[in-house]
């Protein structure tokens, strides 16, 4: 009788899979502990796009300039993500007194970096105190516009 049973699982199985159609399959990988690993790794991943209150077209234009002078390889797409930091990164390493990692995050080194790059030119009069408030965004939307 397990034998049966066994067989009559397996034709069917195959059947389904020949069929393109196995509702059961789909049920039963995202009950498997990798798709939980893999689902709980999506919640918890930080958030890969930061504009820090530019528009598309104004992040477009702080990508055209990562491109042409800080080796910056991704699209122009408006999406200021890890490419774009970590290239931002790479000039604020070189000129603005960043120390961090190059590691495509705008944290508060790289803010910090930024916010000098932005008062030595920028208009940017706040605190160099690495958050990203009204005045370092107001300040970086004139750069994005000038560049």
């Amino acid at each position: 009788m397990r034998a049966l049973t066994r067989t009559l699982v397996s034709v069917t199985a195959a059947a389904g899979i020949a069929a393109g159609t196995l509702a059961g399959a789909g049920t039963a990988f995202a009950d498997s502990p990798r798709a939980q690993q893999q689902a709980v790794r999506a919640e918890a991943a930080p958030l890969a796009v930061n504009n820090l209150g530019l528009t598309t077209a104004e992040a477009k234009e702080v990508q055209r300039w990562l491109k042409a002078y800080w080796g910056y390889t991704g699209k122009i797409d408006g999406q200021l993500g890890t490419s774009s930091w970590k290239a931002f990164q790479r000039c604020l390493k070189t000129h603005w007194g960043y120390t961090g990692k190059i590691d495509g995050l705008a944290g508060e080194g790289t803010i910090k970096a930024l916010q000098r790059l932005l008062k030595n030119s920028w208009g940017y009069t706040g605190a160099i105190d690495g958050k990203a408030g009204s005045g370092t965004k107001k300040a970086f939307k004139r750069f994005a516009n000038g560049v």
